[in-house]
C-alpha cells in the first residue's frame, strides 16, 4: 500500500510540475518521499529556485505562508489545513501594532515562526540560527521588540548583552523539556554530548553542550568527532540525523518531545494535496511584499540565509 501511495505521488509531482519539501520535524515517510528536507525558511528559499510551479509544504502554516512570500508566482499547497504553530499564534497583528505605538522608536526583530501579517510589520526577520548576528547587526542606539519566542529572545539578550523587549510566547514541544529530562538522558547514555535548540529554556540551555537550530544540528552531528548526542529538540529530526550519520547513535530527550502540528502530515495527504490541490495557502499582496522586505533585509545581513 505505501508503495503505491508513493507511485501516485511520483506521477502526479511530475504532472504537477511540483516540488516536495518537509521540515526536519515531520514523519520519516515524508521526509524520505521530499525533495527537499530542511529548517523552514532554508526550503522556502531553496523552492524559490527551483522551476516547480507547485510548492507541497510539508511543515505548518507559517512555513508554508513564507514560501508564498518569496514565491508569489507558485501555488504553494499545505496537505494538512489544520497544521498550525501555537507560538506564531501567540502573537498577532493587532497585538504588535500596539506595542509599536507605545514604542515607536523600537526596530521589530521577528523570528520567522510567525504569520505573514506579523512579518509585514516588522523590520527584520531572523532564524534561530542567524538571530544572534542579526540583532548585532542592529544600531546599538536603538530598542529592540523581539518576537514572539522569549526563550529565543533570552538566549540572544545572554550572548549579545544586547537588552530587548521580548514578547512571552513560547514553543509548547521545548517548553516541556525540563532540566530533569536532561539530567536522566546523561544518565542513560554517558559520554554522549548535549545539543539542544535555543527555544528551549534557560534550565535546559544551561546544561547543553552545544545550542543549535535543527539545521546546525544536523551539520553538527556530521563533523563532530563525537560518536553519540542527546538531541534536545522536536524527535522528528532524529529520522535525518540517523540516516546522515549512520555510524552515530541519537537519543531523543524525551519521548513527550513531539509537535502534534508536526506529525499532522502523512503519505495519504501529501497525496491528496496534489491529487485536489489542496491546501492552497494565499497571501494578500500588501501583506507580502512588506513581510518580504523583512525576509530581504535579514537576507541583506546574511545573504546565505
Amino acid at each position: 500500500m505505501t508503495q503505491a501511495i508513493i507511485k501516485k505521488i511520483r506521477h502526479l509531482k511530475k504532472q504537477r510540475n511540483a516540488v516536495i519539501l518537509a521540515h526536519n520535524y515531520q514523519i520519516g515517510e515524508v521526509q524520505d518521499i521530499a525533495d527537499f528536507t530542511g529548517d523552514s525558511l532554508g526550503l522556502s528559499i531553496q523552492a524559490s529556485t527551483t522551476g516547480a510551479e507547485t510548492i507541497v509544504f510539508c511543515g505548518v502554516q507559517f512555513m508554508a505562508e513564507t514560501a508564498k512570500i518569496l514565491s508569489p508566482q507558485k501555488t504553494v499547497l499545505l496537505p494538512e489545513k489544520t497544521a498550525g504553530c501555537p507560538m506564531a499564534d501567540m502573537i498577532d497583528a493587532g497585538s504588535l501594532g500596539e506595542l509599536k505605538k507605545r514604542r515607536p522608536d523600537a526596530l521589530v526583530v521577528c523570528y520567522v515562526n510567525t504569520t505573514a501579517q506579523v512579518k509585514a510589520l516588522s523590520d527584520y526577520c531572523c532564524t534561530s540560527s542567524n538571530a544572534l548576528q542579526i540583532v548585532e547587526s542592529l544600531p546599538a542606539g536603538r530598542e529592540i521588540i523581539f518576537v514572539p519566542d522569549r526563550n529565543l529572545g533570552e538566549y540572544i539578550v545572554e550572548r549579545t548583552g544586547r537588552q530587548m523587549i521580548l514578547w512571552p510566547g513560547y514553543c509548547l514541544t521545548h517548553a516541556r523539556i525540563t532540566q530533569a529530562d536532561v539530567a536522566d538522558a546523561k544518565k542513560k547514555h554517558s559520554g554522549a554530548i548535549v545539543i539542544a535548540h535555543p527555544e528551549c529554556r534557560k534550565e535546559v540551555r544551561d546544561c547543553a553542550d552545544e545550542l543549535l537550530s535543527t539545521g546546525g544540528m544536523l551539520r553538527f552531528a556530521a563533523q563532530s568527532s563525537h560518536r553519540s548526542f542527546i538531541v534536545v529538540t522536536e524527535i522528528g529530526i532524529i529520522h535525518t540525523l540517523k540516516k546522515q550519520n549512520p555510524q552515530k547513535q541519537f537519543f531523543p530527550i524525551a519521548d513527550s518531545a513531539i509537535c502534534g502540528n508536526m506529525k499532522k502530515i502523512n503519505l495519504e495527504k501529501v497525496l491528496w494535496s496534489l491529487e485536489d490541490m489542496q491546501y492552497e495557502i494565499l497571501v494578500a499582496e500588501d501583506v507580502r511584499k512588506r513581510a518580504r522586505a523583512a525576509l530581504d533585509r535579514m537576507l541583506e545581513v546574511l545573504p546565505t540565509g
